[in-house]
């Protein structure tokens, strides 16, 4: 996907996020996170929009804080969702190509890494909205989705924060079935996970489903459509594969 696509993303799915939690009420239960109402989850994403659109805006080329939660809330807060959102959109919207500011996961660029970023962030925190409101949520496109999972695997747990790790060497195939050679490799131990694209050899756990659904499933958002193999590895997934503000 190419940056504009991924910045069209964002600005649907914080539109449909805002709308689902309108909707839902801020005292609503976030059924995909345990523990959030509604209004936890327009703080948290509102305050990620805000972060991102600073170092974008604001050239950082190292690691810049973020602004905290506010104590807005109810119709107060949804507005400044709404503002935050459509200021990151237009941020990255008018950003040259060769803007020089701080990432942290592989990309082509800064722009490139938080246009697709930030279209994730949203589109997860999205379903979580919709979760509010019971029943199924939106679609996710299964291009985005397959696009999603090797951020997932390649990007978040190619890093040495990872927490997915085994005593001895085992190996985790994921395969979306839905989308063509979409099948990662991931090698674990007892270093950061070593993921790579294709599915060569033999794996000890194959985690496996349409492409929406195993992106969310591996968010920790439903459970995976199929587990074959050793299912220690699907929970050990489930419990240490969490990726943390901080």
């Amino acid at each position: 996907m190419e940056i504009p696509e991924f910045v069209e993303t964002l600005g649907r799915e914080g539109r449909s996020l805002a709308a689902a939690a309108e909707k839902a009420g801020v005292e609503a239960k976030v059924m995909t996170c345990p523990g959030w109402q509604v209004r936890d989850l327009l703080r948290h994403t509102g305050m990620v929009h805000r972060w991102a659109t600073a170092i974008v805006a604001e050239g950082h080329t190292s690691y810049h804080p973020d602004g905290g939660l506010p104590e807005l809330d109810g119709e107060e807060l949804l507005a400044w969702f709404r503002e935050g959102h459509g200021r990151l959109v237009d941020t990255l919207s008018a950003a040259p190509p060769g803007v020089e500011c701080w990432s942290f996961l592989p990309a082509p660029s800064p722009l490139a890494f938080w246009a697709r970023r930030q279209a994730h962030e949203t589109t997860v925190h999205r379903v979580d909205a919709e979760s509010a409101l019971g029943g199924e949520g939106s679609a996710v496109a299964t291009d985005f989705a397959v696009d999603g999972i090797d951020e997932l695997l390649l990007g978040f747990h190619g890093r040495a924060k990872s927490r997915v790790r085994t005593e001895e060497p085992r190996v985790l195939r994921v395969r979306a079935t839905d989308s063509p050679d979409a099948v990662w490799t991931v090698r674990l131990s007892a270093d950061s996970p070593a993921g790579a694209r294709g599915g060569q050899g033999e794996a000890d756990c194959e985690l496996a489903g349409p492409a929406a659904r195993l992106y969310l499933a591996l968010w920790n958002r439903l459970p995976f459509p199929s587990v074959t193999g050793d299912a220690s590895l699907a929970t050990l997934w489930r419990e240490k594969s969490g990726v943390t503000w901080s």
